[in-house]
C-alpha cells in the first residue's frame, strides 16, 4: 500500500540533482529555457533536459522563435553523463530588442 501523496513514479531514495519544476507546461518550460538564455546566453540540449528538466529543447526553441526570438543553432560535440559523445544543437539568444510574452 502506497501512504505517501503522490501518487506518481516511486521514489528511489535518492534526491535529485536538479531542482523540481512545479509546472512542465510548453509555457513553463519556455520560460525556464528564455530565463536561463537571457542570463548565459546560450545552452545545448544536454544542458536544457538535464538542468531545466526539457526533454524537447528543439521544440521549446522553434516556440520561442515563433514569438520573434532571435535564436541561432551552432552544432557541438558533448559528452552526455556516461562519457558517450553527441552531436547536439548549441541555442545561441541573439541581442533582444522588444519580443511578446513567451
Amino acid at each position: 500500500m502506497n501512504t505517501t501523496k503522490d501518487k506518481g513514479a516511486p521514489s528511489h531514495g535518492t534526491p535529485s540533482k536538479t531542482p523540481r519544476f512545479h509546472f512542465n507546461s510548453a509555457h513553463a518550460q519556455r520560460q525556464r529555457l528564455l530565463a536561463y538564455m537571457r542570463q548565459f546566453f546560450q545552452i545545448d540540449t544536454l544542458t536544457a533536459r538535464r538542468d531545466l528538466d526539457i526533454l524537447m529543447p528543439a521544440a521549446r526553441v522553434l516556440e520561442l522563435r515563433r514569438r520573434g526570438y532571435q535564436i541561432e543553432t551552432v552544432w557541438v560535440n558533448r559528452p552526455t553523463d556516461c562519457g558517450k559523445i553527441h552531436r547536439v544543437g548549441l541555442y545561441v539568444l541573439k541581442p533582444e530588442v522588444n519580443h511578446a510574452h513567451p
